[in-house]
């Protein structure tokens, strides 16, 4: 695929969905490409679906036209899924995905199974919205475009501090800076900005933590009443894992909480010598050599278990 303008030449409606429980990625690179559509061909009728998105994200232009209901029984000529690695990972955006004339598939996981008609797939980018910006003509790529890539790509590079980021990735944020956004209050207020229970439920995290594997694995679970009592929901969770991550000594992370059916949903980081999407794969996850996840049923110390006989496995190899 050249670039994105010449997948809609006589296209007259267009959805575009991501994953469930959206990120920062998956909201910057479908907000993208979204607005690049209405910029620009605004003779297509162009959709979005998503499931409710973060408040933080919300400043980014036409996060109000996001759909977070699929009740309508539209068929569209093309249907772009971005950030999404396999139509399990949709939700029920699956339906217009598997309606639409022609699919796209625009994603940088390395567990994605080329599921459309045209994928546009790199697991060594950094992240889907970096992606877009290769797709999009760049002196067609306003302010609020920008804006959008900019948050996709900070999130998933953890701020430019992951090893995904590459040089190109310096590159791509240069062109974005140098169209005016407020770098820095998006980093802020996006990445690092967190509420009072947000900062409580981590410090509940970090005390429920304990190390595995002669101090090589760090794993913490959070409970629904822990939820329930900070008064958290699944998106203000974002982060523990990573912090978790940073514990001198630890080759990968394991942090669990606990969904409404009781089952858990995992996260993995790995500082390099696991390859934690080989491991969400054998559990119908997901996701990247050094961030990926899955949802396990079982008692959190036992999925925490089987895990780290995984992790255990892959470092003596």
């Amino acid at each position: 695929m050249k670039d994105l303008a010449s997948q809609l030449t006589q296209v007259k409606t267009v959805a575009i969905a991501g994953h469930v429980r959206p990120d920062g990625d998956c909201v910057g690179s479908c907000l993208a490409t979204y607005n690049y559509i209405t910029t620009w061909f605004p003779q297509i009728q162009a959709d979005v679906y998503l499931e409710p998105i973060p408040n933080i994200f919300k400043f980014l232009k036409n996060s109000d036209k996001i759909c977070n209901t699929c009740e309508s029984s539209k068929k569209y000529d093309l249907c772009i899924v971005q950030d999404c690695g396999d139509t399990g990972r949709l939700g029920p955006a699956v339906k217009y995905f598997e309606t639409a004339e022609k699919t796209i598939c625009i994603d940088h996981h390395v567990s994605n199974e080329s599921f459309a008609d045209e994928n546009y797939i790199f697991p060594e980018a950094s992240s889907t919205s970096e992606l877009i910006f290769e797709l999009l003509k760049e002196e067609r790529i306003t302010r609020e475009i920008a804006e959008c890539i900019y948050v996709g790509i900070v999130h998933d590079t953890g701020v430019f501090q992951y090893s995904c980021t590459s040089a190109k990735t310096m590159n791509v944020a240069g062109v974005l800076m140098n169209k005016g956004i407020n770098f820095s209050k998006i980093v802020d207020d996006t990445f690092y900005t967190k509420t009072f229970a947000q900062n409580q439920i981590l410090g509940q995290a970090l005390l429920n933590s304990r190390l595995y594997l002669e101090g090589k694995v760090i794993a913490t679970a959070v409970t629904l009443e822990e939820m329930e009592r900070f008064q958290v929901i699944p998106k203000h969770l974002d982060g523990i894992v990573s912090q978790l991550r940073v514990t001198k000594g630890v080759e990968a992370a394991i942090f669990l909480y606990e969904n409404e059916d009781h089952t858990w949903k995992l996260s993995m980081r790995s500082n390099g010598r696991t390859d934690v999407a080989e491991i969400a794969m054998k559990y119908q996850g997901g996701g990247h050599v050094r961030a990926a996840g899955a949802t396990m049923e079982g008692s959190s110390q036992e999925i925490i278990a089987v895990i780290c006989r995984d992790i255990e496995r892959q470092l003596h190899d």
